[in-house]
């Protein structure tokens, strides 16, 4: 189960950096989507991966076998957070395609030429 949990944090953020590296801003935001989903997993899985286990300690006597609250609590706020940026982070994207006609993300405007100041001169 380790070994599968850990894949999906390796294959999400590989993703997520290969999205975010890309000049587009829609991509930008699905990579920076996939890297929080990454987070979100790894946060987690330190909680101890257990199959049937109680999220809280139980009264019983001998071994208790229980996993950790704290990890999903903080990975429950973590998505609240990571949803309402994301949201806003749409908006801008669409603002800003809305505005000027392409979503692309480079520094250079397409009408300026790339001669550098030593090429003027």
């Amino acid at each position: 189960m380790e070994f599968v949990v850990a894949s999906s944090v390796g294959a999400l953020t590989a993703a997520g950096v290969y999205l975010i590296l890309r000049l587009r801003a829609f991509a930008v935001i699905l990579g920076l989507a996939l890297l929080s989903y990454a987070v979100n997993v790894f946060l987690f899985s330190t909680g101890r991966l257990m199959v049937d286990a109680a999220p809280v300690l139980q009264p019983y006597g001998g071994e208790v076998v229980y996993s950790d609250p704290l990890p999903q609590a903080l990975v429950l706020t973590a998505i609240v957070i990571s949803f309402g940026m994301m949201a806003v982070l749409v908006m801008f994207a669409l603002g800003a395609f809305l505005e000027t006609g392409s979503d692309r993300i480079d520094m250079i405007d397409e009408d300026d030429d790339t001669t550098g100041p030593e090429d003027r001169a």
